[in-house]
């Protein structure tokens, strides 16, 4: 803890943790969740220490596996009955739209289906919980408790977020994807984990040392895929603590800051006459063109290319000058 009263952890850069989806272990092999394909993933998107996967099922029998992570499932439609055998003991449910299971690593079962269903499913590697908060830093792992067909609205809602993020094609990359996961692994540990935690409460935002030192690790780092973890280790804090301070200190989250500096750093790209559009998203950050220009309309309310018609073009040798001294 510093002066201020910011937490300081003295963390590092952690290494990234790619889960290639949703496995389990069945007969002794590491095999899918399910094995109809997933309508949405995660996985191209390389989010640390979490994948989802959006399925449309039938009836089915999910046949006897061991959970390799923590699990979190969410029915989104579907009316049906369902059979859950775990423990040596045999329970039947009735699911609809919000159902959620939390289940942690290690759980064995066995669901049979009765009826078709649209269902989430995010596996969430034991370090996401470790490092979400200072006060879990130091825990080896954290064990959260087995919960079947209970309703929870803020999963839900944060599940629901991270779909919606891929299937807009992640304009801000891998940074909202993150802190929607670390905002789920903050609630697990608040809600679900066998010793909840109770994250302490810090105002005031981040030290001015600290805020220029992630500002300019952004400006220079823009055009990269910049990752909550990333951030939050450039000023040595847990990724809640820093995206909350963050968001004090510059009244935006991280990924909104980053996405209109992203936007402003196009802008000056379009009026370089020697620089094409597509050329402008791409040294920006923005690494699909049909996102870029979705993105830039939505928040310029014009498409790039109207941009570049209706601003005059700026000579380099004057952007030069204006990038130096800091202006638009």
């Amino acid at each position: 803890m510093n002066a201020r009263g910011v937490p300081d952890s003295g963390c590092t850069p952690t290494s990234h943790i790619n889960l290639d989806g949703v496995e389990v272990r069945r007969d002794g092999r590491i095999e899918p969740f399910l094995h109809a394909h997933p309508i949405l993933s995660s996985a191209a998107a390389h989010w640390s220490g979490v994948v989802l996967e959006d399925y449309a099922a039938p009836a089915c029998v999910i046949a006897r596996h061991e959970h390799i992570e923590n699990f979190v499932h969410v029915v989104l439609e579907g009316c049906v009955r369902y059979e859950v055998s775990t423990g040596g003991k045999m329970a039947s449910f009735r699911a609809s739209r919000g159902t959620t299971f939390v289940l942690p690593r290690g759980t064995i079962d066995e669901i049979r289906w009765s009826g078709p269903t649209r269902r989430l499913a995010a596996a969430i590697h034991p370090r996401l919980l470790v490092n979400a908060l200072e006060e879990t830093a130091g825990e080896s792992a954290i064990e959260l408790t087995e919960h079947w067909n209970v309703s929870d609205p803020n999963i839900v809602s944060v599940l629901l977020a991270m779909r919606t993020d891929l299937a807009a094609g992640s304009p801000v990359g891998r940074l909202y994807g993150e802190a929607l996961a670390n905002a789920l692994a903050v609630y697990l540990l608040k809600r679900y984990a066998a010793k909840p935690q109770t994250p302490k409460v810090y105002r005031g935002g981040l030290p001015r040392y600290r805020l220029n030192r992630v500002l300019d690790y952004i400006t220079e780092n823009l055009s990269g895929d910049l990752a909550l973890s990333q951030l939050a280790a450039v000023v040595g804090m847990s990724p809640h603590y820093f995206a909350e301070l963050f968001r004090q200190s510059t009244g935006s989250a991280p990924h909104q800051y980053v996405l209109l500096r992203r936007i402003e750093h196009a802008k000056e790209r379009l009026r370089d006459p020697t620089r094409s559009v597509t050329e402008a998203g791409f040294d920006a950050g923005f690494q699909n063109p049909s996102h870029f220009a979705r993105v830039f309309r939505k928040l310029v309310g014009i498409s790039p290319s109207a941009f570049r018609s209706e601003e005059p073009a700026v000579p380099s040798a004057t952007r030069r000058a204006r990038l130096i001294a800091g202006g638009p």
